[in-house]
């Protein structure tokens, strides 16, 4: 039997199959779960596309993140293919390119709105979206890249990461009396679409290799996409408000 058998969960951001989202359906698929995706505007019919690169068929729903009819809908649009969810995996990040690539005092707060309201705030919105379909054991799980550091080019896409890691902790604390856990995975540096479009991104994935005890390969999302799968299951009941680490050890180490 597998670590999700009988499980349904939805996953957002699935857009290529080299990102992490899309390695977190394929593991659930392959651990026993329903999967069901999300997109909108020009990604929906790419990600419709990708999901058809799944062990099995998944269907894909409508879901803006800064859309407020969207989210009112989200949980009428998952009740047309599955009555309930297990657990949600968020995948969602934009930042426009003018806050990064080393932009950081030059940026204007109409763009760092931007992606604060997308990579942060969209955590807590797609939670409250999702939570009528939720109860004891389901699991709120997103990606995020150690805020706890000031990286090179990623500027403030690095500060929307620390209001989302933060963001996380004050969900763990509201939907904990619901029975639901809300963990982040941090992720090392992976050459999925998203990162690449990051200007000079070579910098920050650049060694990640030489300084993890572990080692590190910038192609290879299984490991990352392992952790996700693990905290959206059974196993780790009393784990709440956390960030697991899947970075090959480069977090713990000095310089």
């Amino acid at each position: 039997m597998g670590l999700l058998e009988g499980k349904t969960i939805l996953v957002t951001g699935v857009l290529k199959d080299n990102s992490i989202a899309f390695h977190v359906a394929r593991l659930a698929q392959e651990q026993g779960a329903r999967v069901i995706l999300s997109s909108f505007g020009r990604q929906f019919r790419l990600t419709e596309i990708t999901a058809r690169r799944l062990p099995q068929p998944a269907p894909v729903v409508q879901l803006d993140v800064q859309s407020d009819e969207d989210l009112a809908n989200l949980a009428d649009a998952v009740r047309e293919h599955a009555d309930h969810l297990d657990a949600v995996v968020h995948s969602i990040g934009f930042a426009p390119q003018s806050v990064m690539g080393g932009n950081f005092l030059a940026a204007e707060w109409k763009d760092v709105s931007t992606a604060v309201e997308i990579s942060a705030f969209s955590l807590k919105s797609l939670a409250a979206a999702a939570k009528p379909l939720m109860g004891p054991g389901s699991a709120v799980v997103g990606l995020t890249f150690d805020a706890s550091f000031a990286w090179p080019v990623y500027d403030w896409m690095g500060v929307a990461k620390a209001a989302f890691e933060s963001t996380s902790r004050y969900l763990a604390r509201d939907l904990g009396r619901d029975g639901i856990r809300v963990n982040l995975v941090s992720a090392g540096p992976i050459r999925t679409t998203a990162a690449t479009s990051i200007p000079g991104f070579d910098q920050v994935e650049g060694g990640w290799g030489e300084r993890a005890p572990l080692g590190w390969d910038v192609t290879d999302a299984e490991p990352t996409a392992r952790t996700v799968v693990a905290l959206c299951s059974d196993w780790l009941p009393a784990t709440t408000g956390e960030i697991v680490h899947a970075d090959g050890g480069v977090h713990a180490m000095g310089i």
